[in-house]
């Protein structure tokens, strides 16, 4: 049986680590890797793509907001719903000055047919070895997860979006992006 002084020892340790937590959080985590922090410099990264001149870079699109977003496959259910409701909003993306990239590890020739049998008129990047998904904490295995991240004009991770549900998630982003817009 336990005395009195070991509970009470034992009810002021777990109080005691509970409320340490509220004050100290540790960095977030998500399956794919660690998280940067919010605040913090987006990777830069150059990437091949099916769009353009052949290559995409962060840098390109300095003084204007960029959706950052990572998906697993072209022509998977989940991922033709969430690039199509990215397509269909991208009016709205563009009326607040913010480009939609998607990156994943299937090839440049994927993202071409996956553009055109879909009708994407935004870049899909191709990452086949992960390396500009692991810099974001988004890569398990051989694909990349479904996370997104919005950067804002200075090149800075303003928000992220871990598990996605694609059909509602443009409109998710659209509304943290006008939150942050009107901050």
């Amino acid at each position: 049986m336990i005395g009195r002084r070991h509970l009470l020892q034992l009810v002021l340790t777990i109080c005691l680590g509970w409320f340490s937590g509220l004050l100290w959080a540790p960095p977030a985590l998500a399956l794919g890797g660690p998280q940067l922090p919010l605040g913090s410099p987006a990777p830069d990264f150059t990437l091949p793509t099916n769009a353009g001149d052949g290559s995409v870079s962060l840098a390109d699109y300095r003084d204007q907001w960029v959706v950052l977003y990572f998906y697993p496959r072209d022509f998977t259910s989940g991922c033709t719903l969430e690039a199509q409701r990215f397509q269909r909003d991208l009016d709205e993306y563009q009326a607040r000055h913010a480009q939609v990239i998607g990156v994943s590890a299937d090839s440049v020739n994927s993202h071409a047919e996956f553009c055109d049998a879909e009708g994407l008129a935004f870049p899909l990047l191709s990452d086949p070895k992960g390396m500009v998904s692991k810099a974001y904490g988004s890569w398990l295995g051989a694909a990349s997860l479904r996370h997104t991240y919005i950067i804002d004009p200075d090149g800075m991770l303003r928000a992220r979006f871990l598990g996605v549900r694609p059909a509602i998630h443009s409109q998710e982003v659209l509304a943290t992006l006008d939150d942050l817009q009107n901050a």
